[in-house]
């Protein structure tokens, strides 16, 4: 990024001059890069979005109209609620599935919700950002078009904790984070939509790369989704973690499974920890959630800072749907991230002041 900013800091796709010519080099490299990570087959079907949420607004403002009818589960994001709130006003009809109190949603579920009516879109996390349920993203696909549905998928906690392949999924649309697991950086994010899927742009401007007899903007992919002037460091930035995750992303993975599976051995075993979500040994990303009789969450975060330097999230993790179909809506919960540079030693100091916060 730094790189980037030093000596290539034009706007891409704007002049054929040496630094705008390397500047869009580096967005082409990025983007290829990125495609070949998440299974994408023509990268120009990746778009560069500012993150998961407009990644998730285009997906679903784009797609969806009045008169449609999605349906999603209860563990969405905010990302998927809010925008489904405002369509709601629009007239599109959104009927929640319930998930059981591990996050988890049951395909069989979604499959008659799916039959009672006719349906543009089934819309799913890949994971839980509260539980780190792994939901049956595949399964949901096939229910999806077997009924002439789309399968629109928000991936922020899939990418990169996930061995994600989104031609093998066989998913419609696909919403990425930059800064979570893929380990970009934030303010970037990208967006899959199938070859051939018509959305409708939410931002309209300059690309670079229209004439002056064409008025509205571009239809070629990428463009029409990348009106005005690109995030160039952060694509930068999120070009070379894809390029890290494709050479390291099977070992990084591999450790945080281990990692996950061990703290949550140790928090079950915990008399004064009510442990949220899969059992330990269960497949989900590294993320674990847990309620104590003890203290509210809030408090032990707290308390994690400022007397052990240990940053953990409490509340309602912008997700009060998944809270509400866990139980967990009155108090939130706590919330330990895993990831790339975690290590036991980490665990360690973590369990142990849990039992001193706890104490």
């Amino acid at each position: 990024m730094v790189d980037l900013m030093e000596h290539a800091g034009a706007n891409p796709g704007r002049g054929t001059y040496g630094m705008a010519m390397a500047a869009s080099r580096t967005v082409f490299e990025a983007r290829r890069d990125c495609a070949a990570l998440l299974g994408v087959k023509d990268p120009r079907d990746l778009f560069f979005v500012s993150g998961c949420t407009e990644a998730c607004n285009l997906m679903l403002k784009g797609l969806l109209q009045p008169g449609d009818r999605v349906v999603v589960s209860s563990m969405e994001h905010n990302a998927v609620t809010r925008p489904l709130h405002v369509l709601s006003g629009r007239g599109v009809r959104v009927d929640f599935v319930t998930a059981d109190t591990a996050g988890l949603v049951d395909a069989e579920a979604f499959e008659r919700a799916v039959a009672e009516a006719p349906t543009r879109a089934i819309v799913c996390q890949h994971a839980s950002n509260v539980t780190g349920t792994i939901q049956p993203i595949g399964d949901l696909a096939d229910i999806a078009h077997a009924a002439g549905a789309l399968m629109l998928v928000d991936g922020a906690q899939g990418a990169g904790h996930l061995d994600v392949d989104v031609a093998a999924l066989d998913v419609d649309a696909y919403a990425c984070s930059g800064h979570k697991a893929l380990l970009g950086p934030q303010g970037i994010g990208v967006l899959y939509l199938r070859s051939g899927l018509d959305a409708m742009q939410l931002v309209e401007g300059g690309t670079g790369a229209s004439g002056a007899d064409e008025p509205g903007q571009p239809l070629d992919r990428p463009e029409r989704y990348e009106a005005g002037t690109p995030n160039t460091p952060g694509i930068a930035g999120l070009g070379a973690a894809a390029r890290y995750q494709s050479a390291h992303g099977a070992g990084i993975r591999a450790t945080e499974r281990r990692l996950t599976v061990r703290l949550r051995e140790a928090l079950s075993a915990m008399d004064d920890v009510v442990l949220l979500g899969p059992a330990p040994h269960d497949e989900s990303v590294p993320v674990v959630s847990f309620t104590s009789p003890r203290a509210e969450p809030d408090r032990i975060a707290f308390e994690l800072d400022r007397r052990f330097g240990i940053a953990v999230r409490s509340g309602l993790h912008c997700a009060p749907w998944a809270h509400r179909t866990i139980g967990t809506l009155d108090t939130g919960a706590l919330r330990i991230g895993i990831g790339h540079g975690t290590t036991d030693a980490d665990i360690d100091a973590l369990l142990a002041g849990l039992d001193e916060v706890l104490a």
